[in-house]
C-alpha cells in the first residue's frame, strides 16, 4: 500500500534566530515541500514557548495559503478546550472559502503550553477538558451546517457558508485519543514524537472501535521526528541538536533555541540524561535516505497507517530543507 507522507511544522527558532527568521522559514518550507509532493502540511499551536513561534495555526495558515497553490494545509492543531467550538468553526469556514479543498482542522485537547498559559487563555478560569467529546461534536455540527431543530442554536450559521466542509483530524497521543476518534467517526494522527510508547496499542483501538459517521471510513496516520541526511554520520550530527534540546525541556533548564550541533556534541551529558537521549530516540528517525524509508515503512505497517508525517526540528535549516527532500526523494523511487 503507498504511504502519503505529510510534514508538521513548529515553527522552531534556533539559536541566534528571530521569531520572524522562524516564520518566514516556514513559509518556504510550505512550498518546497508542494514542490517535492507532499500531500499536506501542517501548523501547530503552542503557548508561553519562546523556541517555538506558532501560536495561532489559524493565522499561519492563511499566510501559508497565500503562497502555495495545491498542499492541503492544516492545524496540528487547535487546542479546543481553550476556546469557543463555534468560534473555531468560523476560522476553518473561512480558510476553506478562501482555500477550497485545502483545508484541515485538526483538533487535540492538550493545554499546548505550561500552567500559566492556560490560566492567562481563561482569564484565571478552569479549563474544561471533559467537555472536548462534546466540543468535537459541535464543532463538526458547525462545520456542516448541522444543527438540530430541537437545538437551541438552530438556524445559525458558521459563516461565511462554503461548498464543503473541512475534515475534522483528531490529534493525541495515547489511546484515550484513538478510542474517541474511533467513536466519532474521525480521521486519526498519533503523535508518535510525543509519545514512543503506545503507538501500535492506540492504532489497534482505532481500528477495532472504529464507528462510521456519515459514511466515514477509518484513515490513520502517524507523526515522528526525522533526521535524515546523505550518511549517518551527517545525520547524527544533526540530530544531536534536538537530543539535547528535548534533555534541556524534560529537566525545565532555560533554552534560548535549538542549539547548534557543535554546543550538543560537547554539551557533558550525565549517565541519567544519556539514557534519556537512547530512550527519545524511539520517537526518533535517524540515518540514510535509505534507512529513514525502511522505517517508515515499518512504522507505517505496525500502525496500519495510510500516511506518516515528518517533524523536523534542527539547527541549520538547510540541514532541514535537505531531510525533507531526500526523505521525498527515496520514498517516490518506492512507490
Amino acid at each position: 500500500m503507498p504511504i502519503s507522507l505529510s510534514i508538521l511544522d513548529q515553527s522552531p527558532i534556533s539559536r541566534g534566530m528571530s521569531a520572524t527568521q522562524a516564520l518566514q522559514q516556514t513559509a518556504q518550507l510550505a512550498r518546497k515541500a508542494e514542490e517535492w509532493g507532499y500531500q499536506r502540511f501542517w501548523v501547530s499551536e503552542h503557548h508561553d514557548a519562546t523556541t517555538l513561534a506558532g501560536s495561532s495555526p489559524e493565522i499561519l495558515i492563511s499566510h501559508l495559503g497565500a503562497v502555495t497553490n495545491t498542499i492541503r494545509l492544516g492545524s496540528g492543531g487547535v487546542m479546543l478546550p481553550h476556546y469557543s467550538a463555534y468560534k473555531i468553526a468560523e476560522n476553518f469556514k473561512l480558510l476553506e472559502a478562501l482555500y477550497p479543498g485545502r483545508i484541515d482542522a485538526g483538533v487535540g485537547r492538550a493545554p499546548g503550553g505550561m500552567p500559566r498559559a492556560t490560566y492567562a487563555l481563561h482569564e484565571g478560569g478552569y479549563r474544561d477538558v471533559h467537555r472536548f467529546p462534546q466540543q468535537v461534536d459541535e464543532l463538526r455540527m458547525y462545520l456542516n451546517d448541522a444543527i438540530p431543530e430541537d437545538h437551541p442554536y438552530y438556524g445559525l450559521k458558521a459563516t461565511p457558508v462554503t461548498e464543503a466542509a473541512p475534515p475534522v483530524w483528531m490529534l493525541g497521543s495515547s489511546p484515550n485519543s484513538a478510542m474517541l476518534a474511533a467513536e466519532k467517526g474521525l480521521p486519526y494522527m498519533y503523535a508518535q514524537f510525543i509519545n514512543g510508547e503506545d503507538g501500535i496499542r492506540a492504532a489497534k483501538y482505532y481500528r477495532d472501535r472504529f464507528k462510521p459517521h456519515a459514511g466515514s471510513k477509518p484513515q490513520q496516520g502517524v507523526a515522528v521526528f526525522v533526521s535524515c541526511q546523505e550518511t549517518e554520520e551527517q545525520a547524527e550530527r544533526m540530530a544531536s541538536s534536538l537530543d539535547l534540546s528535548m534533555v534541556l525541556l524534560e529537566q525545565g533548564k532555560p533554552s534560548n533555541g535549538t542549539p547548534s550541533p557543535e554546543e550538543a556534541m560537547s554539551y557533558a551529558y550525565t549517565s541519567y540524561e544519556r539514557n534519556r537521549i537512547e530512550d527519545n530516540r524511539r520517537r526518533m528517525l535517524v540515518g540514510t535516505p535509505e534507512q529513514v524509508a525502511d522505517r517508515i515503512g515499518e512504522i507505517a505497517a505496525a500502525h496500519g497507517a495510510e500516511e506518516v508525517m515528518l517533524v523536523t526540528i534542527a539547527y541549520d535549516f538547510e540541514d532541514k530543507l535537505k531531510s525533507f527532500r531526500l526523505v521525498a526523494e527515496e520514498m517516490k523511487k518506492r512507490q
